[in-house]
């Protein structure tokens, strides 16, 4: 066994006294009060020597029994993201910034197999990322073991076949898998399939399993369960609540025969929760209730000592905490070990990641053309972050659906496991938005993944409102770190311009657009394209300008040579608290490769850098300065700079935001700004924002600050959910010289 501490003292009365068991309900994030309630067990000087569990119960009571006390379970509970955690989101960290932008652009994701049915679907949710969770915090005990010999602490926990409706009990195998099944919530989880089994929630069984901890040799059964009152009829107004009572009376098999042989209970009020309350408040006040029941029993607890054949003298085994260094320190790789992958796929591994291969101790022991003289043994390291890297590459690069990197001890280094799960043909996204200048869109996106010796990727897209798009991307993933992309996009664009806050004009045309990017470099929070563009506008209809003739466009053609460099470090792509962002971007535009109307071409320097600073962990100040930069002797006027909005490029690619100015306005050719930001988060999702905005824009460069200066100020709420930002904002500014409001649902795109 590795990586976790589990030292503890020698129990000389283990043999003369009582044997107590801990046995802890389910109850999805409502379980987080054990952990509180095991804080006074300890307080109180209670041996705990078996301990059960299901569902939630299973994972706090699992991870106990392999070394985490209540404190550093108390520390793990509350740094994990549980609402990454919880899906089968990507950890975009670690991934490209369209990747990330593509995660905060669809409100519902999901990945399709067609034609070979998937065995590891059944749920909204297949849990990726909590068997990755598991796996991380399991670090020693993935490997098959029996719970009672192999564990610090004997442990048992229950799921349920859903074929026979049986319960089943795990007394052995992977750690981590069983804790997996046993809460594989029906309909919510994908069920965990073992053998002929299919395993759910083992709370349709035995919610409570205080008769297995019997069946193990406990005297002594302190329990705690954290299920609500019973509901009546007025309770049922919502689906939810519904659900909730539906599986709530089948977690009542066995529950009253276990209550009745159990010692202490441990009935923590869970009101006002429910099994998804993993917000940061939720977690610290449950546990905090999970505590202050379990002192309600202080002098019960005291008592049972002498049952238990112990008295105040006695100092329980010493149950030391998680080591803090075995998520982050690196242990030495002896071995590296591929499973369910074609060998195009190790090949891919190991070279993306520099794996060599372990050759045997003789040459004699395998044949001449099995011998890989070439790639000698690499005493690689590995640790929580490369395991990460590993499995997502596998996912995201090999498209598998699922991907599990284990590591076993082998001598003084370990064995890493790669496992990789059903293919993944395809993945649908759906993206859905309101807001008051636009009204409704509805985009859709789907990513087919070729297998081939080089993996490669499409993407499609398509975006129904007033602005139309169609795009198709084909992207290229190769054992290196550029991935060459080609696309091709249909704008059909709607826009109206607007002159100091009064719609001036529309202009309505087609746009076709192709790209080939040879140079796609994807490091982590890092991207740098380099390509060729070719644009084609079909004008179809005339600018009928309150302030000129009307005016015939001409359809034209465009080739552009482009660079930009784009990275992202900020913690939220909406509402960051941490890290800077910055963009910057350089094209080149001719209409035959070399000129642009017969004279020089047309260059386009734009970039925007935005950096966070928080105090008092809820005000976050964010500086930003952008501009756009136009030189050349003829600017096609849809390629001119306009301001206006929240967002970069939303209406059109040009577009620059501005506090106080609404849909589009066009400034000169050289624009250049400033904005503070205050963010103030209020409760858990809740944000308050203020901007104000200052710029200069001037036709000639050197005129810029001769100029009036454009002004601008802002003030928005909005509640970030897990459909994308909902709020509004009113703003003023010193160019349209009225009040702009603003609302928005939903993710931007």
């Amino acid at each position: 066994m590795c990586g976790i501490v589990r030292a503890q003292q020698k129990d000389s009365t283990a043999l003369h006294r009582k044997k107590v068991a801990v046995v802890l309900s389910g109850g999805g994030a409502k379980g987080m009060a054990h952990i509180g309630a095991l804080k006074v067990l300890e307080r109180a000087g209670i041996p705990i020597d078996i301990v059960t569990g299901t569902s939630m119960g299973s994972i706090i009571g699992g991870l106990y029994s392999i070394g985490y006390n209540a404190n550093s379970l108390d520390s793990m509970v509350r740094v994990q993201d549980w609402s990454y955690v919880i899906t089968d989101k990507e950890d975009m960290s670690k991934q490209s910034l369209s990747d990330r932008k593509k995660q905060n652009t669809y409100v519902f994701t999901r990945g399709i197999t067609l034609g070979k049915r998937n065995y590891n679907d059944g749920g909204i949710i297949q849990g990726k990322n909590l068997a990755e969770l598991f796996q991380q915090l399991c670090v020693g005990f993935t490997d098959s073991l029996d719970f009672s010999k192999d564990l610090p602490i004997p442990f048992a926990c229950v799921a349920t076949n859903v074929i026979d409706n049986s319960e089943v009990d795990f007394h052995s195998g992977r750690l981590p898998q069983a804790m997996r099944a046993s809460m594989a919530i029906p309909a919510a989880f994908s069920p965990v399939r073992i053998g002929d089994k299919v395993l759910v929630d083992g709370g349709l069984r035995n919610n409570y399993p205080a008769d297995i901890a019997r069946e193990m040799g406990a005297d002594i059964i302190i329990g705690v369960t954290v299920q609500g009152d019973p509901k009546i009829a007025d309770d049922m107004g919502r689906t939810m609540s519904i659900l909730s009572q539906i599986i709530d009376v089948n977690c009542k098999n066995k529950y009253d025969e276990n209550l009745a042989i159990t010692d202490v209970h441990v009935q923590v009020d869970t009101k006002g929760y429910n099994a998804a309350s993993f917000s940061l408040t939720a977690i610290d006040t449950l546990i905090r209730r999970g505590e202050e029941e379990a002192m309600k029993h202080w002098d019960e607890l005291k008592a049972l000592k002498q049952r238990i054949g112990i008295d105040d003298s006695f100092i329980p085994p010493l149950h030391y905490p998680q080591n803090p260094k075995v998520m982050t320190e690196k242990k030495p790789v002896t071995e590296y070990i591929f499973e369910n992958m074609t060998p195009q796929d190790e090949r891919f591994l190991r070279q993306k990641f520099r794996i060599g291969k372990k050759k045997p101790k003789k040459a004699t022991d395998l044949p001449r053309h099995m011998i890989d003289l070439s790639s000698p043994l690499r005493y690689d390291s590995i640790d929580a972050n490369i395991q990460q890297q590993l499995t997502t590459t596998i996912r995201m690069d090999l498209f598998y659906q699922t991907a599990e990197c284990r590591l076993e001890p082998d001598g003084d280094g370990v064995r890493v496991i790669l496992t990789a799960g059903n293919r993944k043909t395809s993945q649908a996204h759906v993206g859905l938005r309101y807001d008051s200048e636009e009204h409704a869109a509805v985009q859709l996106g789907a990513d087919f993944p070729i297998k081939a010796s080089v993996p490669m990727n499409f993407d499609a897209m398509l975006r129904l409102g007033k602005r139309m798009v169609a795009k198709g991307e084909l992207t290229v993933h190769p054992r290196f770190f550029t991935c060459p992309m080609i696309s091709y996009t249909f704008r059909r664009n709607d826009v109206d311009i607007y002159v100091k806050g009064d719609l001036d004009y529309n202009i309505l045309y087609n746009q076709f657009q192709a790209e080939v990017t040879p140079i796609n470099l994807n490091l982590r929070h890092f991207n740098l394209q380099m390509g060729v563009r070719w644009d084609y506008m079909h004008y179809r209809n005339k600018l009928e300008s309150s302030q000129s003739m009307k005016v015939e466009l001409d359809n034209e053609h465009f080739y552009s040579y482009r660079a930009k460099l784009d990275y992202n470090s900020e913690d939220n792509w909406y509402f960051p608290t941490r890290g800077a962002r910055f963009k910057a971007e350089y094209s080149y535009m001719t209409d035959n490769f070399a000129k642009l109307d017969g004279q020089t071409g047309m260059s386009d320097v734009n970039a925007n850098w935005r950096k966070s600073f928080t105090f008092a962990d809820r005000l976050t100040l964010q500086p930003m300065f952008y501009g756009r930069l136009l030189f050349g002797s003829v600017t096609p006027p849809v390629f001119g700079n306009t301001i206006g909005g929240d967002w970069f490029g939303h209406y059109v690619e040009q577009q620059m935001p501005f506090a106080g100015v609404g849909n589009i306005e066009y400034v000169d050719h050289h624009f250049i700004a400033t904005q503070l930001q205050a963010q103030l988060r209020m409760g858990t999702n809740h944000y308050m924002l203020l901007k104000l905005t200052g710029a200069q824009h001037s036709n000639r460069l050197g005129e810029l600050f001769d100029h009036k200066t454009l002004l601008g100020c802002q003030a928005s709420y909005y509640l970030n959910t897990m459909f994308g930002p909902i709020g509004a904002s009113i703003g003023y500014s010193n160019r349209t010289r009225k009040a702009h409001i603003f609302v928005n649902l939903g993710f931007e795109f």
